[in-house]
């Protein structure tokens, strides 16, 4: 894509060394550029056993049974894109080429001097996923995609656009994910999703990374009149450092947003996790629900609440559970507001298992185990539906080695 004038090369060039707001502070320059290049595939299916069983657990089905369309970047190379139904897959790159009219899109959500990490991805024009889906179609089966680190000590530099446009629905399943054998590397991923009126996106991220794998994602997501935006994020496995705080733009009336986030911080980690909505028309809604447990890594909840219009209405809840010492939980709920005339509340609470819960559970007969096990099920349940049997099973195994380190 080109930058006739030069000005956002320019702001990307002075942001290139600018920490972030929050997060330990990454090294770019420490990690090469992942490849660009990799053998396309035409069916996910063609795809090692590895792979596929990589995809699996990260929500992606290799058959493509019960999903609209798939796509898969692996590093930085676009190795699979395909469709079924009326909805638009392609790589961002591409898209860019073939609608003159995505430049009205194109780093316009999320500006490329917010950080280091947006400066980066900026400047190496990086690719990624473009789903569109048309006025008035409302796909029946969810779109998708994976982003796959496949080498050692590389940067993925990633780049999403979104667009639902009015009246119609979609639904998006992306499983991020490092190859076995990576153990160390950065994934760096901008995000920018538009909603147009009576629009409505699902929009579900399963992060399944190794434990030495730095995470930059920054998303941002505008949402017009009537429209609602659903987001929920899934991050069970061992992973080195997450710092993502994606924002939903709530600019049309009567307009929604929803996060759901659930997570575990495993020994050495630090999961700075938050999300943030503005209010910013008539009546517009949200809710913020998050749930994270530690068996032993730092876990920060973050969540904030804007609201600048009269009728707005939303809440915020953060708990946090401590399944073994030497594990932190911090939450940081934040209501702000510059009108009258909103209503807005927030819930926090960090802790542990409460023994009488336990041992209330164990009365009818169920071991420790199976009562803790209960008890974290129910804790993690934010309502998120659609999850595919094997991750089901991945979470179930997740649950379980908390259950062990409860130390």
């Amino acid at each position: 894509m080109q930058d006739p004038s030069g000005s956002l090369r320019k702001r990307a060039e002075e942001a290139r060394r600018k920490r972030a707001a929050y997060g330990e502070d990454i090294e770019v320059e420490k990690f090469d550029i992942a490849p660009r290049e990799a053998p396309a595939a035409e069916s996910l299916e063609d795809l090692g056993e590895d792979l596929k069983s990589t995809l699996l657990n990260s929500g992606v089905v290799p058959t493509g049974e019960g999903r609209s369309g798939s796509f898969l970047l692996m590093d930085n190379a676009v190795v699979h894109s395909s469709r079924k139904e009326d909805v638009e897959v392609l790589s961002t790159q591409q898209a860019l080429r073939k609608h003159d009219w995505l430049k009205d899109y194109y780093w316009k959500a999320v500006p490329p001097d917010a950080d280091k990490y947006t400066a980066t991805t900026f400047l190496e024009n990086a690719d990624g996923y473009f789903i569109r889906a048309p006025a008035g179609k409302r796909t029946r089966l969810p779109v998708q995609t994976c982003l796959l680190l496949g080498s050692r000590n590389a940067a993925q530099t990633v780049h999403n656009i979104v667009i639902v446009e009015e009246d119609a629905e979609l639904e998006v399943v992306t499983g991020c994910a490092a190859k076995s054998g990576v153990e160390k590397a950065l994934h760096l991923g901008i995000s920018e999703f538009y909603i147009k009126d009576r629009g409505k996106l699902t929009f579900t991220m399963i992060h399944n990374w190794a434990e030495q794998i730095g995470v930059r994602p920054r998303t941002t997501v505008i949402v017009g009149s009537g429209g609602a935006y659903i987001n929920n994020y899934v991050c069970l496995k061992p992973v080195r450092t997450i710092q993502m705080y994606p924002t939903a733009r709530l600019e049309g009336r009567d307009s929604f947003g929803r996060f759901n986030t659930v997570a575990i911080a495993h020994p050495g980690a630090e999961l700075d996790i938050g999300s943030r909505v503005i209010l910013s028309a008539p009546q517009a809604r949200a809710e913020i629900v998050s749930r994270s447990i530690t068996t032993g890594g730092k876990a920060i909840a973050r969540g904030r609440l804007v609201g600048e219009a009269p009728g707005v209405k939303a809440h915020l809840e953060c708990k946090g559970l401590i399944l073994k010492e030497g594990g932190i939980q911090l939450a940081i709920p934040e209501l702000e507001a510059t009108v009258p005339d909103v209503e807005m509340t927030h819930e926090a609470a960090v802790g542990k298992i409460a023994k009488d819960q336990v041992e209330y559970i164990m009365a009818r007969g169920l071991s420790e185990e199976e009562a803790v096990g209960i008890i974290v099920r129910g804790f993690l349940d934010v309502g998120i539906r659609g999850i595919p049997d094997n991750l089901k099973k991945e979470i179930d195994k997740a649950i379980s080695v908390a259950e062990i380190s409860r130390g």
